[in-house]
């Protein structure tokens, strides 16, 4: 350990963001990061502690604790402190395929865990990750390195999501021959289409996938495999196949005037901004706009904070966010105790810029929709809302939510967005390769494996776990490439974490 005492030297900092003010002026990412000697000294913070819970990732009362992928944060915290960048670089890539997508999207498991945060701020784990990853990429750490012998093994990964990329970038590397189809025009799936420009500029992804296409993946776009390719067809000339298409059936809400013009899932207003963006910087009017627009977003959630920033960056008249839940607690209840994960109030950068501009926070808690109510065209013009109270059921003992008597309260509202999750996997794929599915409409597989009932046939990813983080993708994509590789190979050396 470099500095015995770095984390009681050095108090913990971060980038700095642009004012939100300024920053809606664009779909920009809006970190100013710290220069690297800065950062090497966020480094020494890490205390190298006996039991480090920041790589744990294991579930603690239904909550995972520290990283899932195991990243081997000590070392690569103090290799960032002494300066050693390349090798730091090697022992993050070791158990992580994209550090460059977590570094800006995690919720950072890691930090959460932290033993420096029981009694203090933790580690700045996250930033020293994108400290390593980009440095790497200036310094050509993280140039093609293409497999210098092949198996001769054909796989064909359906998706390029997180999951999809990480089981393809690991079955290349092992020397197999790997083909990622995606129905989009564009490849890395929720990466490029789910999450917006503001939290993961998409000439990062597409940095990524040319340096696997430069190490010998191949990707297939415009494709949807399931209507314009057979499942046969991939079965008949690939080895196997891994489905990791995602979770993708939006939840509805279902209530009077569901009809009305002006309702969206959260997931199509995303895709079509994302979309027109990057097609003509929204010259050519293919997204929902809501520039002088009354938005109610339906959901919590990182989704639901993406639909607030967006929808401000269009020049929205007004904002609000409804969520189910009660308001969590500011800081962690004893309940709620250190190494789980803190169930307290998160304020995103959506509803950061929503206070700044509007003056108050977007959110309406403990309240759901009771009607959408239209004009006489058929446009939304306003929605109803109710409050919620959580009530014991007599019969069954567990609590439920009632609304609250004479709570209704009207909302304007022009445009409506839904954010309120999925509910797993889109039926024409599942059906497409007959493969059985669980109550939950995820595919269905033996417990910790991915291999489904149909021969030759894997999943991962949230279409086998359901809707989670781009940090779980990456471990399913991982450990799925590992099955995938012992089941061609009889044996596999294939690094799962």
């Amino acid at each position: 350990m470099g500095k015995p005492t770095g984390f009681m030297d050095y108090k913990r900092e971060v980038s700095k963001d642009v004012k939100p003010k300024e920053r809606i002026k664009n779909f920009n990412e809006f970190h100013e990061h710290l220069p690297k000697a800065r950062q090497q000294l966020q480094g020494a913070r890490c205390m190298e502690c006996g039991v480090p819970f920041c790589q744990a990732g294991m579930d603690i009362c239904g909550m995972t604790s520290g990283c899932p992928l195991h990243n081997l944060v000590p070392e690569w915290n103090d290799l960032v402190y002494t300066g050693n960048w390349k090798q730091a670089y090697n022992r993050l890539k070791k158990t992580n395929s994209f550090p460059e997508f977590t570094s800006r999207v995690c919720p950072a498991l890691c930090e959460a865990a932290c033993t420096c945060g029981l009694n203090g701020e933790p580690v700045a784990t996250k930033e020293n990750e994108f400290a390593i990853i980009e440095n790497a990429y200036e310094q050509g750490y993280a140039d093609p390195k293409p497999p210098k012998v092949r198996t001769g093994k054909k796989v064909a990964v359906v998706g390029s999501g997180p999951a999809g990329l990480a089981v393809a970038d690991q079955l290349n590397k092992r020397g197999h021959s790997v083909t990622v189809f995606e129905r989009s025009d564009r490849v890395g799936g929720l990466l490029m289409y789910g999450i917006p420009n503001m939290k993961l500029e998409k000439q990062i992804v597409d940095r990524k996938v040319k340096v696997m296409e430069a190490e010998g993946v191949s990707f297939v776009t415009g494709t949807d495999v399931g209507k314009d390719v057979k499942a046969e067809k991939l079965l008949k000339e690939f080895d196997k196949v891994v489905l990791a298409c995602g979770a993708s059936n939006p939840r509805d809400i279902s209530a009077p005037g569901r009809d009305a013009k002006g309702i969206y899932f959260a997931v199509d207003f995303l895709k079509a901004n994302t979309k027109s963006l990057l097609d003509s910087n929204f010259e050519d009017g293919s997204f929902i706009n809501t520039k002088d627009k009354n938005v109610v977003i339906i959901g919590g959630g990182d989704t639901g904070n993406d639909c607030v920033g967006t929808s401000i960056r269009h020049g929205c008249k007004s904002v609000t966010q409804i969520e189910m839940m009660p308001k969590a607690p500011d800081t962690r209840a004893e309940n709620n105790p250190w190494p789980e994960w803190p169930k307290i109030c998160k304020t995103d950068y959506g509803q950061e810029e929503a206070i700044a501009l509007f003056g108050h926070d977007p959110r309406i808690y403990e309240s759901t929709v009771k009607e959408f109510v239209k004009d006489k065209n058929g446009n939304l013009k306003a929605v109803k809302i109710v409050k919620l109270s959580w009530e014991k059921n007599p019969d069954t003992g567990r609590m439920e939510m009632k609304e609250v008597p004479g709570s209704e309260q009207t909302l304007p509202a022009e445009i409506v967005l839904i954010a309120a999750g999925f509910l797993g996997s889109q039926k024409y794929v599942t059906d497409a390769f007959k493969v059985e599915l669980n109550q939950r409409t995820n595919v269905n597989t033996a417990p910790g494996q991915y291999e489904t009932n149909v021969k030759n046939v894997f999943t991962a990813g949230d279409m086998h776990r359901g809707q989670s983080l781009v940090v779980w993708a990456i471990r399913e994509g991982r450990e799925a490439a590992r099955a995938v590789d012992e089941s061609l190979m009889g044996y596999t050396n294939l690094a799962a974490q």
